[in-house]
């Protein structure tokens, strides 16, 4: 069904709406894990561990500003920073599940401190999410409380009024080796 439009100016109007929504699209920058850490920065396997920020040299935060102040779209794990029910105001995006509370933190320029544009609706702790929003990098501290109490995380950059949408799995998962203590926290790939 085509509708007709009573001026050329409101067709002119749709149109320019309707290209504008295309190019948004086109400038987000779909971005993995490893474009926030400097590219002299051991990876996850060269340790044969999940990166450690007390095994870097500089502890992780060395950040990586390529991407400062583009809109970017990460997938990772949500981790809540600030919650009421179900309902999540502020996340940690982490690169694997367990992150930060049941085994080691990764360094800072491996977490995203994620404010949701609107409170978003998560069904449980390392929810897998992809982020849309503008890249900020910069040192923040979080207060986690979580089960062995109260932990503060280091995030390397910022993602505010972000858009998130949950996702079935993260391209760039790091999965643990087997004989890890925490192997059972390998998510399932489809």
């Amino acid at each position: 069904m085509i509708k007709r439009f009573k001026s050329c100016a409101t067709l002119t109007a749709a149109l320019l709406l309707a290209a504008t929504g295309a190019d948004a699209a086109a400038d987000v920058a779909h971005i993995l894990w490893k474009d926030l850490r400097p590219a002299t920065q051991a990876i996850a396997e060269d340790a044969n561990l999940p990166m450690i920020a007390a095994k870097l040299p500089d502890r992780g935060e060395t950040l990586s500003f390529n991407l400062q102040h583009k809109t970017i779209q990460l997938a990772g794990y949500a981790l809540p920073v600030d919650r009421d029910g179900d309902l999540v105001y502020q996340f940690l995006l982490v690169p694997w599940a367990g992150a930060c509370s049941h085994m080691p933190t990764p360094p800072p320029n491996q977490i995203v401190l994620v404010t949701p544009a609107r409170p978003y609706t998560m069904k449980e702790a390392y929810e897998p999410v992809a982020v849309t929003g503008v890249l900020k990098p910069g040192l923040e501290k979080s207060q986690l409380f979580i089960l062995d109490g109260v932990s503060i995380v280091q995030s390397g950059y910022t993602v505010r009024k972000a858009e998130v949408a949950s996702v079935d799995t993260v391209p760039d998962t790091v999965t643990l080796p087997v004989n890890s203590p925490w192997s059972f926290l390998n998510k399932k790939k489809n």
